[in-house]
């Protein structure tokens, strides 16, 4: 049976550098919940999809700064340590009077043993190894990207391109190879990104839908479907202007689906609820039940329940991309491509029965008709049209770059460029070819104060405080360390600069004189 057409999924896994910033709410806790609930989850999902012979199963974005944490001997310490207080927690939890708390410590403490196994086996000394795996097995293409994760856009063009080359030179020590597709941090792109991204031998990347949607053709005049879209929307890969560089834009209708501003299907009344707490022990034992119902009155999770709404939800999930890929077929004249792409952690730490829910699309698309595969099959399989400009965007609120360069945080975009021209100015001024690991600290410190993370938190008012008081810390060490070496205390800038590399040191590779 020919397949009605093809279905990409991509998922992007992010935490802002994390050793020694701290617990809850904040900090190292994001880590060991997003492994624990999340990452080690997803994998599993994607080792029996693997065992059953499948593979190009979906996309994978791994940031730099994420790979590096996974790769860190200090986190790999607190984690197992966090895993084993999970267990602790599960038989506090135990002793309640409550039946249904009872009930749930059982499953809590049996999450906890097959995590604690499974860190033990396989994720203890890195996760590096786990993930090149998969993709060296064919189950996932891994994207990586600039380090640190900033906002490209509003980089200098030169610290633009040594943030992109210095995190596809860490995806290569990883995982054995340059990544050659990306997921643009926040999905931004400014007109002239492509030739960056072309001279770092970067083939695709992931936009946002409405990107391609507001993309003009190049030489000819637009038509619309009856989708009601400008022809070249999301449902192929598009070359960037006349680079070689194929953007592959989300498919927000269907995406949405499961995740949006204001709705999905994690909202669902039978679904765990994230936001409700047994506070003595940090455990979630409540669903949704209803949107307007307090905490105190939400009915309790019951796995049975969920399992049901998961298969329901599958189900309406591969009926919307089925649909969506036959009209387009019908408009096209050709099967085309949906594109769903979320953040890896909506999938058991945002949404905790999200894992299962994704092992079941997964399963059920193909016996829909619908082919899945990366975005690198889909590439290799044509599904490939005209070349557009596109226009200044993101992900964010707006679809442009209001969230990392409007007024709420006009003060740290002036800092990063501040910071940046300097560190450009230190580096050209120092001699020798010799490397210098004053200057590579120097160089990672204004590649931290660069992190998107910041402004997304204050603009976003989450965690507004702890984003400004990271960004503040690093650019505060940089200003040292500079203020060192350009007054040639060249012993003190280096015991600062070995001092700091205690903490802050995730790309051990960096070379500031590739910059």
């Amino acid at each position: 049976m020919r397949p009605v057409g093809t279905f990409c999924l991509v998922l992007h896994t992010h935490l802002p550098w994390l050793p020694h910033a701290g617990t809850w709410p904040v900090g190292e806790e994001w880590f060991h919940q997003a492994f624990a609930g999340s990452w080690r989850r997803v994998v599993t999902v994607l080792d029996r999809l693997a065992a059953e012979g499948r593979r190009d199963v979906l996309t994978l974005g791994v940031t730099p700064v994420t790979a590096a944490m996974l790769d860190d001997r200090y986190l790999l310490d607190e984690l197992h340590t966090w895993l084993g207080n999970w267990q602790l927690r599960a038989q506090l939890l135990a002793g309640r009077p409550e039946r249904h708390l009872r009930t749930l410590a059982t499953h809590e403490f049996r999450e906890a043993t097959a995590a604690l196994a499974d860190f033990e086996g396989r994720w203890r000394h890195g996760g590096s190894p786990v993930l090149r795996n998969l993709a060296d097995s064919g189950v996932v293409e891994l994207l990586g990207g600039p380090a640190t994760h900033p906002f490209q856009p509003l980089l200098r063009d030169r610290f633009q391109r040594f943030a992109l080359s210095s995190g596809l030179d860490d995806g290569a020590l990883r995982f054995g190879a340059r990544p050659p597709g990306i997921w643009a941090p926040e999905c931004g792109y400014a007109p002239g990104l492509e030739t960056s991204y072309a001279e770092a031998g970067v083939t695709h990347v992931l936009v946002d839908g409405p990107t391609l949607r507001r993309s003009t053709a190049i030489g000819r005049a637009e038509t619309r479907t009856a989708l009601g879209q400008p022809a070249g929307r999301t449902a192929f890969a598009h070359p960037v202007g006349t680079s070689s560089v194929l953007a592959f834009g989300r498919d927000l209708d269907v995406t949405y689906r499961v995740w949006s501003p204001k709705a999905g299907y994690p909202g669902g009344p039978d679904y765990r609820d994230f936001h409700t707490f047994d506070h003595p022990t940090g455990f979630r034992p409540a669903r949704v039940t209803g949107k307007q119902v307090a905490p105190e009155l939400k009915a309790p999770w019951d796995p049975t329940r969920a399992a049901a709404a998961v298969s329901r939800d599958a189900d309406d999930f591969v009926r919307v991309v089925h649909d969506r890929l036959t009209r387009i077929n019908a408009d096209e004249g050709r099967p085309g491509l949906v594109v769903a792409a979320y953040d890896t952690e909506l999938f058991g730490h945002w949404w905790y029965e999200g894992p299962s829910w994704l092992e079941a699309v997964l399963r059920r698309l193909p016996e829909a008709g619908v082919h899945v595969t990366t975005l690198a099959g889909a590439a290799a399989a044509g599904l490939v049209g005209e070349p557009r400009e596109l226009p200044a965007s993101s992900w964010g609120s707006g679809k442009d770059w209001r969230v990392w360069d409007g007024e709420q945080v006009a003060d740290l975009v002036v800092e990063s460029r501040r910071v940046q021209d300097r560190l450009m100015d230190v580096v050209d001024k120092a001699s020798g070819l010799t490397r210098n690991p004053v200057l590579d600290q120097l160089a990672r410190e204004a590649l931290l104060v660069a992190s998107s993370d910041w402004a997304f938190m204050v603009t976003k008012d989450s965690a507004a405080g702890y984003a400004r008081d990271r960004a503040a810390t690093h650019t505060a060490r940089f200003d040292r360390l500079a203020d060192l070496v350009e007054s040639g205390r060249e012993p003190e800038a280096a015991a600062y600069a070995a001092e700091l590399a205690t903490t802050d040191n995730p790309f051990g590779h960096l070379d500031a004189r590739t910059l």
